[in-house]
């Protein structure tokens, strides 16, 4: 071979190595941007409904973890630094609103500069007012002056007491009623939420997020009728409960909640407040006082005592316990189970 055919030859070798390696080199960026394209959204929650319908609606595109640890109260709950950090590296934090999380502002303030989007759940939601169920009224005499000045005295303490409680209440949740999630109209809404924060995060998947959202509503829609026909076929809806978490089961099927506590389980009723409960479970022969999975306040324990009631168990939903994580219970499975407590405790 001449000198010339071998330099021809090299060219055209070097030709080939250079288009293979041109072509390994968009192999080997498509399959980069695939693998891109198909890397799960990092998603913290707070309350278990918006981390499982977060889980529902984002399928396979993402990974969902609660903060609230289980068992936790969610109106008292403090994020740690460790959680703050979490989140600051994640795509998207949702939350209830609503006042629920008042950590939230902190946790707005921590991640503020990082590439992670806020979502409030309940935005657009329409809420109900917080109704108090304990109004009190000074004790006067008949010339509408304090008869005793003992009793003056006590009557301002007892008011002072209410006042910072209720003061406390409107801190953590204003005057709205922040439970919307026990709706499942409201619930349904609430999904829809969590689909569009869902897709503003990752487009790509609308399709996937938008047939998930779907399937979680005709849910709700069901889950819905069921408490209809339920409530339809009792005559007299009250409940007992140590916690005023109920009141859109009252707006949506008249299911009347006489409260031992606020809307936080830590705002304890005054001394004349639990008389009248007494007086009202007897009169209408209430005997059952509904807790929660997650608070068992003494108040509460003490009036179910008081009145011979037996204890039952509603779930708020608002965390899970670790019970309710071994038995891989969700939104659905423990609304039903509520379903078959409110059969019995309803008269």
């Amino acid at each position: 071979m001449t000198y010339k055919r071998r330099s021809m030859a090299s060219i055209m070798l070097i030709v080939v190595l250079l288009l293979a390696a041109c072509g390994s080199n968009e192999d080997s960026s498509t399959a980069m941007e695939n693998s891109n394209s198909d890397e799960k959204l990092i998603v913290y929650t707070t309350l278990f409904p918006i981390e499982d319908f977060t889980r529902k609606i984002g399928g396979d595109h993402v990974d969902v973890e609660s903060i609230l640890p289980p068992g936790s109260d969610a109106h008292t709950y403090e994020p740690t630094t460790k959680t703050m950090v979490s989140i600051a590296e994640a795509d998207g934090f949702i939350y209830n609103g609503l006042g629920m999380e008042s950590y939230a502002e902190a946790i707005a303030d921590s991640i503020e500069g990082n590439n992670v989007i806020m979502f409030e759940a309940s935005t657009r939601i329409e809420a109900i007012e917080h109704k108090d169920n304990h109004h009190e009224e000074q004790g006067t005499s008949e010339d509408g002056e304090h008869a005793e000045e003992g009793e003056h005295h006590d009557d301002h303490e007892a008011s002072e007491e209410e006042e910072h409680a209720k003061e406390d209440e409107h801190h953590h949740h204003g005057d709205k009623d922040p439970h919307v999630w026990l709706d499942p109209v409201r619930a349904i809404a609430i999904a829809e939420n969590i689909k569009n924060a869902l897709v503003e995060l990752h487009p790509e998947a609308k399709e996937d997020f938008e047939a998930n959202f779907q399937e979680v509503k005709a849910d709700l829609k069901k889950l819905d009728n069921d408490f209809e026909s339920l409530t339809d076929s009792k005559d007299k809806p009250e409940m007992i409960v140590s916690h005023a978490a109920y009141g859109y089961w009252e707006e949506r099927y008249g299911i009347h909640q006489i409260a031992i506590s606020g809307l936080s389980p830590s705002n304890e009723p005054s001394q004349k407040a639990l008389e009248e409960i007494i007086h009202t479970a007897k009169e209408k022969n209430l005997s059952y006082v509904l807790f929660e999975q997650n608070v068992t306040p003494k108040v509460a324990k003490s009036l179910q005592k008081e009145i011979g009631a037996e204890a039952l168990r509603l779930h708020n939903l608002s965390v899970l316990t670790d019970e309710d994580i071994a038995n891989e219970e969700d939104y659905f499975s423990l609304m039903r189970n509520n379903l078959d407590t409110l059969d019995k405790a309803l008269q």
